[in-house]
């Protein structure tokens, strides 16, 4: 089979990696991909949401299967036009994909269809927003009702941040057209934790669960970023934590998709907070996480490309897992999530038999990487032990010379026990 992959970040390039691995493949693309990808697959000078574009070279190429990474091509309606011209795309419709284009249609779509999550109120006026925050009082959760590249979350703990984040929004519209709307919802405590499934229809197949860091720094301090370390699986989320996410959160959501003529075909992702009264849901996303990709796709045994054909053939894809811990640590530039430097050198990666790169903001320069984004590259590591895994990635990172430009957290995964 040709296979293409659209996107061009680590999520993308974990997932060209897994798809490397598949016998059945013979020809593999990425449009547009990055430097780091170009080893393992042929990067196509084509972006994401050009789907005229994408089309043609799928047409006139023979590509068998196409696999979206990112957010932005779906809500363009990638798959729609993908269904329009007979060809096989392994993604959401744009009906679908506002699960996650939207935080107040995922808000509302919950609360019709009884699924878990955090106590909310839309707006358009910032006045009327700051008189709801009066009442309701901090610390509380400000959402761009748009997408936002992960980075249109504020989580206020005082009020002064409550009120400037609403003015950001709503006033003088830093997030543009996704601020346009907010949703102000109730801060919900307890720990974080990850869980995407394979989905088509009412057919819903869980993955092992990770935990994100999306805090720029340090101790969960700083903004929100699109995150900036992971691991997988998660020990302090039980089996059966899992199944009722899985059967009152997930399968919920693809069957109210249905109901709803919006039927799912995909990776629907599910954010959740454990809270002292069970997993409620923080967002939905309908693609693959990133970075949470990059240390679950590790772990999966099967071939992806016949876990993704099983289930659009609406066939049990038997996922199987390593009974492994994969652990993984993002370098971004100096700056990120705001203003940050491009062209700036990349740290060389120092061979480790534990330790693996997955590139993300890189482009080729003359002499090695050059980056091309925020968050530059991950680091990962699989070990029978999460410590373990974790030692290998911080050896790798604190090897690298000329990072003097780029940073990177030192506490992933800190509290975590092994598993």
């Amino acid at each position: 089979m040709n296979v293409l992959v659209i996107g061009r970040g680590g999520r993308e390039h974990s997932m060209v990696l897994k798809l490397a691995g598949s016998e059945q493949i013979n020809q593999l693309y990425v449009a547009p991909g990055n430097g780091g990808m170009e080893e393992v697959a042929t990067c196509l000078p084509i972006e994401e949401t050009d789907i005229d574009r994408l089309v043609d070279f799928v047409t006139e190429n023979a590509i068998d299967f196409t696999v979206v990474g990112p957010e932005n091509p779906l809500l363009e309606g990638i798959a729609n036009r993908f269904h329009e011209e007979g060809l096989d795309i392994f993604a959401p419709t744009k009906e679908a994909a506002l699960i996650e284009g939207s935080k107040q249609f995922s808000k509302a779509f919950m609360e019709r269809h009884h699924i878990p999550t955090a106590a909310y109120e839309s707006f358009t006026n910032a006045e009327d927003a700051k008189s709801y925050l009066e009442q309701r009082g901090v610390p509380i959760v400000i959402k761009a009702d748009g997408l936002a590249a992960g980075k249109g979350v504020i989580v206020a703990e005082t009020k002064e941040e409550a009120m400037r984040a609403i003015d950001e929004m709503l006033v003088t519209g830093t997030f543009a057209e996704a601020g346009k709307s907010i949703v102000i919802e109730e801060f919900l405590q307890g720990r974080e934790f990850s869980l995407m499934a394979f989905v088509n229809g009412k057919n819903v197949y869980p993955m092992i669960p990770a935990r994100d860091h999306k805090r720029a720094f340090e101790n969960d301090e700083g903004p929100n970023t699109g995150g900036m370390g992971a691991y997988a699986p998660v020990s302090d989320i039980t089996d059966d934590v899992l199944a009722f996410a899985t059967e009152a959160i997930l399968q919920k959501a693809a069957d109210g998709l249905v109901e709803e003529n919006r039927s799912f075909t995909g990776i629907l992702y599910a954010g959740l907070m454990m809270t002292e009264s069970g997993p409620k849901v923080i967002e939905f996303n309908a693609r693959f996480g990133d970075p949470e990709t990059q240390v679950v796709l590790p772990l999966l045994k099967n071939d992806l490309l016949q876990v993704m054909v099983d289930v659009m053939n609406g066939n049990d894809p038997r996922l199987d897992w390593e009974s492994k811990s994969c652990f993984g640590v993002v370098l971004a530039s100096k700056g990120y999530p705001g203003a940050y430097l491009k062209n700036v050198p990349v740290p060389v990666v120092a061979p480790d038999d534990k330790s693996f790169p997955v590139y993300a903001g890189v482009k080729n320069g003359p002499n090695g990487y050059l980056s091309d984004g925020g968050r530059v590259l991950l680091i990962g590591a699989k070990s029978e032990m999460l410590s373990d895994a974790s030692d290998a990635v911080y050896r790798s990172l604190s090897k690298m010379s000329g990072t003097d430009e780029f940073f990177y957290r030192k506490d992933i995964g800190k509290v975590a026990k092994d598993t």
